[in-house]
């Protein structure tokens, strides 16, 4: 379950979006740098072989370390992408390219919004999307919506099948996992209605919508993917009417629970901040990442971690010669990664409020010291101002560590949720 926001203003997009993925998938942060091949390759995505492009841009992405593909990003000429799972009338069992792989290769290949958009629909439309997108639950499959954005315009497509519509935004938009584009799209597949109808998605009769043809009910209500919509916009409308966006509010938005007063083990399917807790909330905001994107230039933050309202946004850029400390540094390795270490944190401060509320703190006035940094001359930071921001972030990160990785923790008696944690660490064995 995941949610993905977008908001212009002032000339400035932005970008946010939280990946809700199983609690023990690690999601890493990469950065691959452009490529020019002279020779014609072939892409092994995920699950399946297609042409390779020759020329491909360089790109931060934010990715299961098992996977091709990734869940969100950048490309270094200011496209961004996330991707939401849609579970609809049309998922196909044979497998093709999955959501992940689309991201990746929309960035690699698209020099803007719609042109990334245009190669994401190409794709779809000759290989489909399809194939098992789950880490340990390998039952897990979906089609996807996706809003792809840059420093001018975001545009909204959605997929059910090898069908499509698609939606330019004016101001705000949110998606998450359900269809959202009813009569109101700008663009859709060739014959669409044509289709629809033959496939009995469509009477005939009436304006035709995408979401009414091809949305499913049962996976959207039990993951409260409508609430979850909902309280996007809500936070998206009370962002846009402040007469300044902030970067810090598309952070905060990302950081939300449907109730203000909940604890992790309180939390709810309706949580934009998702928090594993068993059967039916299965699902951990894994990794989220924020861009603020326009003519002047492009900054891009991720937690490259569980857990928004526990975690610390972190700047990277295309800066080849300078690591940031977010990145990770290969595109599999899992152990000794930035989020296994985090790890460390986020799964005792769960169980101890005291020290939850301490780190939560922490977080608001470094990540607040860190963006007066970033956003010097209008955003557009010197490299020392890059370097001084991930100093701090990473300093932060390493105060934290090693404050609480040798703490004990204490699974709360008679507890489902702490039973479900205990299971969970001791499965992995990082405890």
């Amino acid at each position: 379950m995941c949610d993905t926001h977008v908001l212009i203003k002032n000339n400035v997009v932005y970008f946010a979006k939280n990946s809700d993925r199983e609690p023990d998938e690690a999601q890493l942060v990469v950065r691959v740098p452009e490529t020019v091949s002279r020779k014609p390759e072939k892409l092994n995505a995920t699950y399946v072989s297609i042409d390779q492009s020759p020329v491909r841009h360089g790109v931060l992405l934010s990715k299961p370390f098992w996977t091709w593909g990734a869940e969100m990003g950048a490309n270094d000429l200011g496209v961004v992408i996330g991707n939401e799972a849609v579970y609809t009338r049309l998922n196909e069992r044979s497998r093709g390219l999955i959501g992940m792989d689309l991201v990746r290769i929309g960035l690699e290949r698209g020099d803007t919004a719609e042109h990334s958009m245009r190669v994401i629909i190409d794709l779809i439309e000759k290989h489909g999307q399809g194939g098992e997108c789950g880490f340990r639950d390998k039952h897990m499959r979906y089609d996807n919506s996706f809003i792809i954005a840059d420093p001018s315009c975001a545009w909204i497509l959605e997929t059910a099948g090898r069908f499509w519509a698609a939606k330019q935004v004016n101001t705000f938009a949110a998606i998450s996992n359900c269809l959202t584009i009813g009569k109101d799209y700008d663009l859709k597949s060739p014959g669409l209605e044509d289709k629809a109808r033959k496939g009995g998605f469509f009477s005939g009769k009436g304006d035709f919508s995408f979401k009414k043809a091809f949305d499913t009910r049962f996976i959207p209500f039990f993951a409260a993917s409508r609430r979850r919509l909902q309280s996007s916009r809500d936070c998206l409308q009370r962002t846009i009417i402040e007469p300044e966006v902030q970067v810090q509010q598309m952070m905060y938005n990302l950081r939300t629970h449907d109730d203000p007063d909940a604890t992790p083990a309180t939390g709810s399917n309706r949580d934009i901040c998702m928090h594993a807790g068993g059967f039916i909330r299965r699902s951990q905001t894994c990794g989220s990442m924020v861009s603020r994107l326009s003519g002047n230039g492009n900054c891009h933050f991720f937690t490259g971690t569980s857990a928004p309202c526990l975690s610390i946004f972190k700047p990277a850029a295309f800066h080849e010669e300078f690591s940031f400390s977010v990145l990770n540094k290969d595109e599999r390795t899992m152990e000794g990664s930035l989020w296994q270490r985090n790890e460390q944190i986020h799964r005792r401060v769960i169980f101890n409020e005291e020290s939850r509320q301490e780190l939560q703190e922490s977080i608001i006035g470094t990540e607040n010291h860190m963006l007066s940094i970033i956003g010097k001359n209008d955003f557009q930071p010197s490299r020392n101002d890059l370097k001084a921001a991930d100093d701090l972030v990473s300093g932060w990160m390493d105060q934290w560590y090693e404050k609480l990785k040798n703490e004990a923790i204490h699974y709360p008696s008679m507890s489902l949720y702490g039973q479900f944690w205990k299971y969970t660490n001791e499965r992995e064995a990082m405890f």
